[in-house]
């Protein structure tokens, strides 16, 4: 279907400002946003109050000379000002980027240079990242800061821009295909790229996952997952804008305290991933355990039977995992909500989706044999419109109105999909995708290495553990503490290795690929005969 006909009959050509619009005339006073800071201060705002805000930031923004198809640059943590400035942007037809707030310096240049975004906004803490990131982005011609104590030279405070700004909304020639966000997202290759997320694709998925996970009005999500990335952006803030129910923001993520926050909250849904969960099962039990009001978790990647049965017992709230992508917008894959469940499955194909499993020249895999997830969408409505400035890997992904997914599944007999692993390069690391490509770029950055591969390996806790050899130069010296200092440096904590093992040659095909199918075997007995004690 056409991209434009499918806007029109699939989301009614409605955009962000349509839904925060309708919000704040229709439930004015009631509260849309909670936010909790790291030292547990509170503050709130109604649909109306947040939505004045919002027009304040666009007022200011365009004042700046943010224009129509202008990408702006958020660097902070979980912090009211950005969702201002996603829904200011989305107002005026500019373009957010979030990017991870643990980037140093080098990996936070990327990024915001390859989308030439003209400004970032950050907080007191990251600004000399920021800064440091500017003199290797001269499209950057402004920083905004936010939650100054005062006047900071050099850069513009929050204050500064919206004060005297009016609460009208700036008149603004928006339409539903246009670019709302860029979400950098780790793939295969050594650079992430670009998902180009439109203002149609958060109208979709807000009504898509809503529906999958039956939000109500009366709901209020508990968000602990970073702002920054798609599912708390997806999942929790644009199904609570679609059915008018609010949000609970949390500025760190704390194991020990997430279900007294969400009884202090009054949250009735969470999502979350495996790595976080683990951790909240990891706490010593509490009297309060099961008393958090919660009704609903959704969440992405498989738990162990036991941690399933473990959960049920101290908290009583039922699981939903579903399969979703930054890409897919909406989650393909949920266990259904009011049917049998299977906690060790994604389910099935959810409404608004088609999802096959085949080989690799796209022919049906039978029951029971795996082969790769690919998913049926219209690009720029209900998946992704592309990755930004990169059409060789656009035409990979997106092929024939399919969406390759690069994760292997496999249906049982039963019809439930079963998730087996990940297509391609990829370390999962605390919810996260690493491409194994840029952490050893940057490795052989090292002037003492000659060679590097990386390898995932199996991690109770954070998914899998990220494993370097290392081939060093002839004559060079280099250390273990070196490499992964060398690595922390210039990558966020989530990407740097957790080992590093040198070595004097790899295993390699005949064209001189490393064989790195034999790296992680040999890493994973490694791992084997250490827990034996061997």
């Amino acid at each position: 279907m056409d991209p434009s006909i499918a806007a029109r009959t699939i989301v009614g050509r409605r955009t962000l400002a349509d839904l925060l619009d309708h919000r704040a005339e229709a439930d004015a006073r009631k509260t849309f946003l909670i936010f909790e800071d790291a030292g547990r201060s509170r503050s709130s705002w109604t649909y109306a109050r947040f939505n004045a805000t919002v027009n304040k930031v666009a007022n200011g923004l365009t004042q700046l000379g943010v224009r129509k198809g202008d990408r702006v640059n958020l660097h902070m943590t979980n912090r009211p000002e950005l969702l201002f400035f996603w829904f200011a942007l989305a107002k005026i037809g500019g373009v957010m980027v979030p990017t991870n707030p643990l980037s140093p310096p080098d990996e936070l240049a990327y990024p915001v240079g390859h989308s030439e975004a003209v400004l970032t906004v950050t907080i007191p803490a990251l600004l000399d990242n920021v800064r440091a990131m500017r003199r290797q982005c001269p499209t950057v011609r402004q920083v905004i800061l936010c939650d100054a104590d005062g006047p900071e030279p050099g850069v513009l405070t929050f204050d500064a821009l919206v004060d005297g700004q009016s609460e009208q909304a700036p008149e603004a020639d928006i339409e539903s295909l246009d670019d709302a966000a860029i979400l950098y997202t780790s793939g295969t290759t050594a650079r992430p790229k670009g998902v180009q997320v439109t203002q149609a694709n958060y109208v979709f998925l807000g009504e898509q996952v809503s529906k999958n996970v039956g939000l109500r009005p009366d709901d209020r999500w508990l968000i602990t997952l970073p702002l920054f990335h798609g599912n708390a952006q997806y999942y929790s803030v644009m199904t609570a804008l679609t059915v008018g129910a609010s949000i609970a923001v949390m500025e760190r993520f704390s194991a020990s305290r997430l279900m007294q926050q969400a009884a202090d909250h009054q949250a009735t849904v969470h999502s979350s991933l495996a790595t976080p969960l683990r951790m909240v099962l990891a706490q010593a039990p509490q009297p309060s355990d099961g008393k958090s009001g919660l009704r609903l978790v959704i969440f992405a990647q498989s738990l162990t039977a036991d941690l399933y049965a473990e959960w049920d017992r101290r908290y009583g709230v039922p699981m939903l995992q579903i399969f979703g992508m930054t890409e897919t917008m909406g989650q393909p894959m949920v266990n259904p909500l009011n049917y049998l469940r299977d906690p060790l499955s994604i389910g099935f194909p959810a409404v608004g989706y088609e999802c096959r499993v085949v080989d690799d020249n796209g022919e049906d895999m039978p029951v029971g044999e795996a082969g790769q997830l690919i998913v049926r969408g219209i690009p720029g409505v209900t998946i992704m419109k592309g990755y930004y400035k990169d059409p060789d890997n656009t035409a990979q992904a997106l092929r024939d109105g399919w969406l390759w997914t690069k994760d292997v599944v496999e249906i049982g007999e039963d019809g439930y999909f079963r998730f087996l692993d990940r297509a391609g390069d990829l370390i999962r690391r605390s919810g996260e995708n690493v491409s194994a490509g840029e952490v050893e770029a940057v490795i052989k950055s090292h002037p003492a290495v000659a060679d590097a591969a990386v390898v995932g390996v199996p991690d109770a806790m954070y998914d899998e553990a990220i494993k370097a050899f290392v081939i060093l130069s002839d004559g060079a010296k280099a250390s273990e503490a070196e490499i992964i200092e060398h690595c922390r440096t210039r990558l966020s904590k989530f990407r740097v290795p957790g080992s590093v093992e040198f070595r004097d040659e790899f295993p390699r095909t005949s064209i001189g690929k490393t064989r790195k199918v034999e790296l992680k075997a040999e890493a994973l007995a490694a791992q084997q005969r250490q827990a034996k004690g061997q």
